[in-house]
């Protein structure tokens, strides 16, 4: 798992839309890393909305907010269609952002266990560095824990 302090490890993904994202060339700005599970599920909904409904107020505290899952480009723009949203959704189909970050982890549903993403927010400060790791997270009002401590940064 990554931890507070730490520089983030950087990272180039296809994102919806078509385009790449680049972690380090959106320095000096602030980046919300916001990993789920799997596009349109319901908590994943939830959170992407939350997330989108906030984008304003993340762009204006000079924060990016990228969603990064294992789901293909293709997935992330019918969701990205579906549901209206704004935010960048990164595909990292090979799995190695998620290793990097600490989230591709072995889970438990009803006594069977499986690997998959754990959903964690990142927020990586203008220098690169890791400042805030959000673990296990119940996404009922986590975006705006998450903005509130953008904006302090």
């Amino acid at each position: 798992m990554i931890s507070e302090g730490s520089t983030a490890p950087d990272f180039t993904l296809p994102r919806d839309g078509g385009a790449m994202v680049t972690l380090s060339a959106l320095r000096p700005g602030k980046v919300v890393l916001y990993f789920y599970p799997k596009d349109d599920t319901p908590g994943c909904t939830l959170e992407a909305q939350d997330f989108n409904a906030r984008l304003a107020d993340f762009t204006a505290a000079g924060t990016t907010v990228i969603g990064v899952s294992k789901d293909s480009v293709k997935s992330h723009d019918k969701f990205c269609k579906k549901h209206g949203l704004s935010i960048v959704l990164a595909s990292d189909e090979g799995g190695s952002v998620c290793e990097d970050y600490g989230v591709w982890v072995e889970k438990s549903m009803y006594g069977k266990t499986y690997m998959g993403i754990e959903r964690t927010t990142v927020l990586i400060d203008g220098a690169g560095k890791v400042a805030r790791v959000w673990n296990k997270v119940s996404v009922k009002g986590h975006a705006d824990e998450v903005l509130a401590v953008a904006k302090a940064l």
